[in-house]
């Protein structure tokens, strides 16, 4: 404990000496914040390009794509809601266990 206290001491000296460090002249400095001419002027977009790649149409289509009309509903899932509430009525309705204490 007084190892991690100690190496805790160290660190934090450490990091307030180097925030000093470049003041060690006991003059403060004011930053300074350069700006850059062409910040915020307008100019042209770049041009469009295809994030597909060289593919020309917007739209792909693999082979033995299946239209999801053709596949049926899907199968009904009882909600986790239910599923819960009829598990916590299940756990209301069992038997419970019998206390029994014994002196020995």
């Amino acid at each position: 404990m007084k190892t991690t206290i100690v190496a805790l001491c160290f660190l934090c000296a450490t990091a307030a000496f180097a925030q000093n460090a470049p003041l060690l002249s006991g003059t403060a400095a004011p930053m300074q914040m350069f700006e850059h001419p062409a910040h915020a002027s307008e100019h042209s977009m770049a041009p469009e390009t295809s994030l597909l790649g060289g593919s020309l149409s917007p739209y792909t289509f693999a082979k033995g794509e299946v239209p999801l009309a053709e596949l049926g509903s899907l199968p009904y899932e009882t909600p986790l809601g239910d599923v819960a509430r009829a598990y916590r009525k299940e756990h209301g309705e069992a038997p419970k266990a019998a206390k029994v204490l014994e002196k020995q």
